[in-house]
């Protein structure tokens, strides 16, 4: 009896995320099939704004990434705490080797918001030249037509978001791979299932190109500040204001800079915990997206029962997750790694259910050093301060520009 049941719930299991692949496959048709009316007109002044904090692997080759772009007019805002992170040594050498490039250094120093990058994005912000803003994250990597491809959909004043797809890139451990694998096959098959049965009410950190006035109609960028999920809650709130939220056809590359298990695990706990927060709904049912999980479980049916039927719902789950690899990281985000690591994902598919599972442990999370907990709705309050790896020992930044701004400090009642 036990083992029949067993075999049931894993047949349930398997079943549920075979409609969850055929809903994915479905949606990445949808999403490869669309088109957009885009203007002629002349593109604009745009300010591509970048939070700062701390050196990361490949950090040098993803900003000279921005500096390499072939547009006519914009400007890079670097926004750090305070002139000893070692990012800006970085950002120095790229303005010297770039001087034609605008660049501004922001120092905001210590946040007054839960959330240190909004709080950072709002003293940019107020320092920025043009309208248009790209706001972009320091472990993502573009091509040269990236900055016209993310703008030229908001030329359209009724668009008031544009964001962007990502494919992982492995910064060379196994752990790295599998979590690039996750973020090119798991997260963007979420992503464009959720745009298609609820629309584009959302957007995706790496990548969010907006203009002030859809800002100031929100009430600024500083309303995102007591969220942990701020590029979601900001996607939300620009719909909700009565814009457009548009994904771009430009796929981007985000940078996985976790190399150990430990550091990629603690960063998937992180965001399915937030995304618990955020979305409690939706994360539940995520739960029901696993295969790997269910099939083992109709492994282990066979072997208890002799009974091979649970070897055939393992076959089943595994080739539904290779399937999905290929489908999506391959079909949409046209991830290169896909074609030989295809074979791993049923590996980060486990991985993923056991940081799913993880994240009903507790509501902490560790983000920046600092450890924070979640309230339901995706806001978050500060503990204190926890112990973080150093990113570049013995370094700091001086400024050989004169565009580095102090921002003045907040006094609040």
């Amino acid at each position: 009896m036990f083992w029949n049941i067993l075999l049931i719930v894993a047949g349930l299991g398997v079943l549920c995320s075979t409609v969850f692949l055929g809903l994915a496959i479905v949606a990445a048709w949808r999403f490869r099939a669309r088109r957009f009316d885009l203007t002629d007109e002349r593109l604009p002044g745009i300010s591509v704004l970048k939070p700062l904090h701390g050196y990361e692997n490949g950090l040098d080759v993803n900003l000279e990434s921005f500096f390499q772009q072939g547009y006519e007019r914009f400007e890079i805002i670097f926004g750090a705490r305070n002139q000893n992170d070692p990012a800006l040594t970085v950002v120095d050498e790229l303005r010297n080797k770039y001087p034609h490039v605008p660049v501004k250094v922001v120092l905001s120093g210590e946040p007054s918001y839960a959330n240190a990058k909004v709080y950072s994005l709002e003293h940019m912000i107020a320092e920025a030249d043009y309208e248009y803003l790209v706001i972009s994250d320091s472990d993502v990597r573009v091509g040269a037509n990236y900055l016209a491809e993310v703008t030229r959909p908001l030329m359209s004043r009724d668009v008031g978001m544009v964001t962007c797809l990502y494919r992982g890139l492995p910064t060379g451990s196994l752990w790295s791979r599998l979590e690039a694998l996750g973020m090119s096959v798991e997260m963007t098959s979420g992503v464009v299932i959720a745009d298609m049965l609820e629309g584009t009410n959302f957007a995706l950190g790496p990548t969010m190109a907006t203009r002030k006035d859809c800002l100031d109609r929100i009430g600024g960028i500083g309303v995102l500040g007591g969220y942990c999920a701020d590029d979601f809650v900001l996607g939300r709130k620009i719909h909700d204001a009565g814009y457009r939220v548009l994904f771009s056809h430009y796929i981007i590359d985000h940078v996985v800079v976790n190399t150990s298990f430990r550091e990629s695990f603690r960063h998937q706990v992180r965001w399915m915990r937030s995304t618990r927060y955020s979305r409690p709904a939706g994360h539940l049912g995520t739960g029901l997206t696993f295969a790997m999980p269910f099939a083992l479980l109709g492994f282990l049916s066979a072997l208890g029962s002799g009974d091979d039927t649970g070897f055939v719902v393992f076959a089943v789950g595994a080739c539904n997750r290779f399937l999905q690899a290929i489908a999506i990281g391959w079909g949409v985000v046209r991830d290169p790694r896909v074609k030989w690591h295809w074979w791993l994902y049923p590996a980060h598919d486990l991985i993923g259910f056991a940081a799913w599972c993880k994240s009903f442990t507790g509501p902490a999370i560790v983000w920046r050093g600092q450890l924070y907990k979640l309230e339901l709705g995706g806001k978050m309050q500060p503990l204190h301060q926890v112990e973080e790896e150093p990113v570049m020992a013995g370094s700091s930044y001086r400024s050989s520009s004169p565009i580095a701004v102090q921002a003045e400090p907040d006094i609040r009642d």
